[in-house]
């Protein structure tokens, strides 16, 4: 049975080069449900932004007893190895969470799923594709907006229903 880790992190910046994940959650999805789920602050190493911390509610106060990236990279990569990928906007967590790992000497090479390229095609003319926004359209309760266990718990239901939408098919099963 092939099983998907839904992810999403919140970060210090844009870029998985200069910036730091400072949260992160991972719901592993059998194609119909979540079965597992992981969530952590992390501490980053470097200083929270002001406006990040505006947007996330993550301060510098809250990363600063929680584990760095190292403490916890061991149980991220054995939650994903060998599961999809999956993210909204896949391309910026994938690159942060691998560029993380890679830096503690694993390498993630798994298949990745987009749930914002899957929303365009499995439910075309929505307003916006921007999570919060989808989700309010189609009726999902996204609660935690801009925390990581909120957003996973958002596109992970997202997630169900596109697989839902796709009769199962092997649209997934790459």
């Amino acid at each position: 049975m092939k099983l998907y880790a839904i992810v999403d992190i919140e970060t210090t910046g844009g870029n998985a080069s200069s910036g730091s994940i400072t949260e992160i959650a991972v719901a592993i999805h059998n194609g119909k449900e979540v079965v597992d789920f992981y969530e952590t602050l992390v501490k980053p190493n470097q200083y929270i932004p002001y406006f990040i911390q505006q947007l996330t509610g993550i301060t510098n106060e809250m990363v600063a007893s929680a584990p760095a990236f190292d403490e916890v990279a061991a149980t991220i990569y054995h939650l994903l190895k060998d599961k999809v990928f999956v993210a909204h906007n896949v391309g910026f967590d994938y690159s942060f969470v691998n560029a993380h790992l890679q830096v503690h000497g694993y390498k993630l090479n798994v298949p990745k799923l987009c749930t914002v390229k899957l929303s365009r095609k499995l439910i075309p003319g929505m307003t916006s594709y921007s999570l919060g926004k989808l989700c309010t359209e189609i009726g999902i309760n996204h609660t935690a907006r801009h925390r990581a266990g909120g957003d996973v718990q958002a596109t992970a239901q997202l997630f169900s229903m596109l697989f839902e939408k796709a009769n199962y098919t092997d649209f997934f099963a790459r």
